[in-house]
């Protein structure tokens, strides 16, 4: 079950060492503006974007599996539809690295049974919720 109180959400937001599945290279979008926002705030931004070379002058990979560091938090910017797949790789990932915590799907995104799976595996997650307007509103104000 997703979280939505404050004090899990605040949790969460916590964590420093974020994947952004869907991290994109157009300045403008939400999928690069909001993780442009959370690196000037401290975070560890890991760009995941098959398409890119760099992405918020970090260098981008292709899946969760190729980020090299550790990973706390998967930070979704792709469609509902492919959130099952996401979820696979952060499950398969946190089965073989022992990282990833939790799991952001921002607004507009949503799956409950992909979450449902990354729950039982112990994951927190958080879904159709946008991780800026939750920092400012949490932790900025």
């Amino acid at each position: 079950m997703p979280v939505t109180d404050d004090d899990a959400i605040r949790e969460v937001l916590q964590l420093e060492s974020i994947a952004v599945v869907g991290c994109s290279t157009t300045q403008g979008k939400a999928a690069h503006e909001i993780p442009g926002y959370l690196q000037q705030r401290g975070y560890e931004i890991h760009p995941v974007n098959p398409y890119a070379d760099h992405v918020l002058g970090n260098a981008a990979v292709d899946s969760l599996a190729d980020v090299e560091a550790s990973i706390d938090l998967v930070n979704v910017f792709r469609p509902s539809e492919e959130v099952a797949g996401i979820v696979d790789e952060a499950l398969a990932r946190h089965d073989s690295e022992g990282d990833i915590d939790a799991l952001w799907l921002q607004l507009g995104i949503t799956d409950d049974e992909a979450l449902a799976e990354a729950d039982a595996a112990g994951l927190t997650t958080v879904q159709d919720r946008c991780m800026k307007v939750e920092h400012q509103r949490l932790l900025d104000g």
